[in-house]
């Protein structure tokens, strides 16, 4: 009998353990997504910059037009293929 005291007070004492590591995950979860909190909703509707259509065609049209076609792979590869020379025997 004391064996299965023992024995049921450790798995009272390890139930207790593993309810008190639950708690802070439920306070968390639980009552941080209540609707109506007071929870922070982004910035108000009214205060966003207004969008220069103007300004940005006019900042468009200042980028200089590029000498040579942009090649992606141009590191990876050489820009050129080699070219075959004469070969010797």
């Amino acid at each position: 009998m004391i064996g299965g005291k023992k024995t049921i007070g450790t798995v009272v004492v390890a139930l207790m353990v593993m309810s008190s590591l639950t708690l802070p995950a439920y306070s968390q979860s639980a009552l941080g997504k209540r609707p109506g909190n007071g929870g922070y909703d982004g910035p108000p509707a009214e205060n966003k910059p207004k969008i220069d259509e103007k300004a940005y065609k006019s900042a468009l049209e200042r980028i200089p037009e590029p000498d040579k076609k942009y090649d992606p792979w141009g590191v990876a590869r050489p820009a050129e293929p080699a070219k075959p020379g004469k070969k010797s025997n």
